[in-house]
């Protein structure tokens, strides 16, 4: 993994490309691509502001995507009926894009795009790529593996203690995080720039798989990835 990459704005973030590889991605500041889940309360509409304003430092261009997507997958784990799952779900999303809206006044609009997830589903690119991500469920049991893991995670804190999600709730977390899979393979073919660094503040599970392995389904040679946190506060030293 490549060192903590130095700020040039103040110590908001620091980022942590994941390989060699991603680092020069990095390095060639093209694009930022920041996803945001809806429910997920590290994105607050700051968190948000200053992120865009740390990225502009660095690339050229920053884009938020949200996902819109089988969003009511996470109420119906938690055991709403599907109806009231819906709403919930729409309501989330409705609530992540006002998120989005303020973090972009607040940061100024240039150089910022946004995105609803669902936006892309007709693009021929994106078609491509999540066809290829579902063939590859299918086929490659380590990809298979990472992507149930990660669903469990995201659907276990809705979940009673103790219990795990029934098949129908795997799968649909599955489609779930299947739909995101294309813009950590490929954004450059979905947002028509030369190469770009998908951030998140944890490592995924899927990580390993899709940027570190020499086989089965991978990122494109212009696709990076990095861990961009909130930098550490320097304690002061005692006296």
């Amino acid at each position: 993994m490549s060192e903590t990459l130095p700020t040039t704005t103040p110590d908001t973030f620091e980022a942590v490309p994941f390989s060699d590889r991603c680092r020069a991605v990095f390095d060639r500041g093209d694009h930022l691509l920041i996803g945001v889940s809806p429910g997920n309360s590290y994105f607050s509409h700051q968190r948000l502001a200053d992120l865009i304003r740390w990225g502009r430092a660095f690339f050229e261009r920053v884009d938020v995507v949200h996902a819109d997507l089988h969003v009511a997958t996470q109420f119906l784990a938690g055991g709403h009926p599907a109806e009231q799952a819906e709403r919930r779900a729409a309501k989330e999303v409705k609530a992540t894009q006002r998120r989005i809206r303020r973090a972009v006044e607040d940061a100024g609009p240039d150089r910022v795009g946004t995105h609803a997830l669902s936006d892309f589903t007709p693009q021929p690119a994106y078609r491509r790529l999540h066809s290829a991500v579902l063939a590859a469920l299918d086929t490659d049991p380590v990809l298979r593996a990472a992507t149930e893991g990660m669903a469990r995670g995201f659907l276990q804190t809705r979940l009673a203690e103790g219990a795990g999600p029934t098949p129908v709730q795997l799968a649909a977390g599955v489609q779930y995080i299947a739909a995101e899979l294309p813009f950590f393979l490929d954004t450059p073919a979905l947002l028509g720039v030369d190469s770009s660094v998908s951030c998140y503040h944890v490592e995924l599970p899927l990580t390993e798989v899709l940027f570190g392995r020499g086989q089965g389904l991978r990122a494109a040679p212009a696709q990076g990835y990095a861990v961009v946190r909130p930098a550490a506060v320097p304690q002061p030293v005692a006296a």
